[in-house]
């Protein structure tokens, strides 16, 4: 309720500035590369499947390399010896999560002992409401699980929107009000449900860490984001695939 009436009282200013940042923040493309990879040797497999918006897509890197993908296999195999990182990842720039919902729907499944979800920022922007975006979330949970056999998934909290230089006050400080409350819901919602698991991403205060749009992660601060998930990932996973596997990372 007390965003309604922020958003009411400051509407024309607000629909102004959001008009011309969203321009402005579509200005970088998709990472290049394959959206499927291999990394590391071993004698076991992890299956990761990656969902999400534009940040997920690798918007703010050159390649899916030093996307969340590349960033997160790494670090997994490095956590993980002996284990080899096989991931896809199934994400669009400006997807919001209804979106998201129709995208995953429209592939080819396969199967994946885990998954990733990145979704959120477009619905802030959107002014989904909470409540809607949480029974979005739990549909998309069920869809990953009954169609692509994720049994575990990790959600990742908001990006700290509140520090992305590419929006203009009042905006960035509403839409990071908001995306506070988007990441401190969906931590709740997720620890009431078996197998999911909720990870914050660091309040990243160095704005080098920010892609040169200022609104997408740039390499730096995808690398913490990836050693977030990869922590927690590494700690409540409890299987891995037993196969044989040989590949170079990347």
């Amino acid at each position: 309720m007390i965003d309604e009436l922020i958003a009411l009282a400051l509407a024309p200013l607000l629909l102004a500035q959001g008009r011309r940042a969203r321009r402005l923040a579509q200005s970088l493309p998709e990472a290049a590369g394959s959206r499927t990879g291999n990394c590391g040797t071993g004698a076991a497999a992890l299956r990761v499947l990656l969902v999400g918006d534009s940040a997920v897509a690798g918007v703010g890197v050159a390649t899916q390399d030093q996307a969340l993908a590349g960033q997160l296999a790494r670090v997994l195999h490095g956590v993980l010896p002996g284990t080899v990182i096989e991931w896809r990842v199934v994400a669009r720039s400006g997807v919001n999560t209804r979106q998201a919902l129709a995208m995953l729907a429209a592939e080819e499944p396969e199967q994946f002992d885990l998954a990733v979800v990145a979704l959120g920022v477009n619905d802030v922007t959107a002014r989904v409401s909470i409540g809607t975006w949480l029974a979005r979330i739990g549909q998309l949970v069920e869809q990953i699980r009954g169609d692509w056999g994720a049994r575990q998934i990790w959600l990742s909290g908001l990006p700290p929107m509140h520090r992305f230089p590419l929006l203009p006050q009042p905006l960035r400080w509403f839409l990071g009000r908001r995306a506070r409350r988007f990441s401190t819901a969906l931590g709740a919602w997720a620890a009431r449900r078996p197998g999911l698991h909720y990870v914050a991403l660091p309040d990243m205060t160095n704005p080098t860490l920010i892609a040169a749009d200022g609104f997408h992660p740039g390499p730096g601060a995808v690398a913490i984001w990836a050693w977030a998930l990869a922590r927690d990932i590494a700690t409540h996973f409890d299987r891995v695939s037993p196969v044989v596997v040989s590949a170079a990372c990347g």
